[in-house]
């Protein structure tokens, strides 16, 4: 059963993540189609991100209330209908910038709810000693096919035409929906009777995430990180096509590369938390980071760009392995969603805000100017995590869930500071 679990997870996450990355290159590129102010065409991976500012929270209510698997299923039904509008569209002939960007809203929304739902599930799908491992195999699917497949199939695609590539994101959204029916377990968290208001339960989850020293610090880092990654990515298609001179084909590949070193990254994640130790490990990803954004600005060239970026994908998915299993230790079970909401609000929720300024700042400034600026942004955050994020404070994470696991209680207590 548990080994059953472990593979409908990874399947979900692989074949949701490819539609997605498919999606996310078919979307930016049909705006350039219409336009070519860089601002305009921002606001399509803004709308992409948008939800996770505005709806993480309540999704995280909705989560710990709900089946969660349930909940997966329909988000992903959600998104699948996104694409089937966008794609009659595109044959109608109505295509436009607003509906674009109504689809990315839609696209959005259900990716937050269905992203908290999966998360939040995971502890209960496979045993507590798995945990890292199957991190490691979700987060290399989820780079892989959403960095790498995804880009170089949607840019394919399109090349052919946007309705190929809408076509096929909606079969990966439809194939994740009949793989999570697969999924064999109880997905509904343990409440106590006496339920809270939906903001009383929204600060609790709040209160949890600010509480905790450890958690509290990995969230504000990757807040600065993801709203890199999110500049990068909604500049890449002007600067692609602009400054590297990439068509459809070229600019998926480049994007790509971030998914063969999140692939890199997860086969290497447990050799290099032996060697390194998990707090280099996300330093790692820091470090990365900061280059992927500032190659472009130094060294316009498309191979040190793509060398930049798949770096980037490495220590993503070093980072995402690592980060998940830590908080997956530390949080109690009732309020994994709401703990997974109020993170991906801080980090996710950085993003549309980062997309839109990047956005302006290439309008104004200059593309090249931008990426700049978010490298010096993401250099900020290295003094701030070597001094709070220690060995010490990961390694009693997983002493403490070890003793939790052999008492047969997932509601582990954590150190509040």
């Amino acid at each position: 059963m548990r080994s059953r679990n472990e593979a409908v997870l990874v399947g979900f996450t692989a074949v949701t993540n490819l539609a997605d990355g498919v999606s996310r290159v078919a979307l930016p590129l049909a705006a350039v189609a219409i336009t070519d102010s860089p601002a305009l065409v921002a606001i399509v991976p803004f709308t992409l991100t948008l939800p996770w500012l505005l709806v993480s929270l309540h999704a995280g209510v909705l989560v710990d209330r709900g089946d969660r698997r349930r909940i997966a299923v329909l988000a992903n039904f959600g998104r699948l209908l996104a694409v089937g509008v966008l794609l009659a569209a595109v044959f109608g002939g109505w295509a436009s910038l607003p509906v674009l960007y109504a689809t990315g809203l839609a696209l959005g929304v259900s990716e937050v709810i269905a992203t908290a739902a999966v998360g939040a599930l995971v502890p209960a799908a496979v045993p507590a000693k798995g945990l890292t491992r199957v991190n490691s195999w979700m987060a290399g699917a989820e780079t892989l096919m959403n960095e790498f497949a995804g880009p170089a199939v949607g840019g394919l695609l399109v090349g052919i035409g946007v309705s190929f590539a809408l076509g096929s994101a909606a079969a990966g959204f439809a194939l994740g929906a009949v793989l999570l029916a697969l999924l064999a377990g109880r997905f509904r968290a343990r409440r106590a009777e006496q339920r809270q208001t939906v903001s009383g339960e929204i600060r609790e989850g709040l209160r949890f995430l600010w509480r905790d020293r450890l958690l509290r610090t990995l969230n504000l880092t990757v807040t600065v990180l993801g709203a890199s990654w999110a500049a990068w990515l909604a500049l890449l298609p002007v600067y692609a096509t602009q400054v590297l001179g990439l068509g459809p084909q070229g600019f998926g590949l480049l994007i790509s590369t971030i998914g063969v070193g999140g692939l890199v990254g997860a086969v290497a994640t447990v050799w290099v938390n032996r060697v390194a130790g998990v707090r280099w490990a996300l330093f790692a990803d820091l470090v990365a980071t900061f280059l992927m954004v500032l190659v472009p600005f130094a060294l316009p060239n498309v191979w040190a760009v793509g060398a930049a970026a798949f770096l980037g994908g490495m220590g993503g998915t070093l980072w995402t392995v690592n980060a998940r299993t830590i908080s997956q230790r530390r949080v109690p079970d009732e309020l994994l969603g709401r703990y997974g909401a109020a993170a991906r609000l801080l980090s996710y929720g950085s993003m549309p805000i980062a997309t839109l300024l990047a956005g302006l700042l290439a309008q104004f400034v200059g593309v090249r100017e931008a990426f700049l600026a978010f490298a010096l942004l993401a250099a900020v955050v290295f003094v701030p995590f070597l001094r709070s994020v220690t060995e010490r404070e990961i390694k009693e994470s997983e002493a403490d869930h070890e003793k939790v696991a052999e008492s047969g209680n997932r509601s582990p207590s954590t150190t509040v500071n």
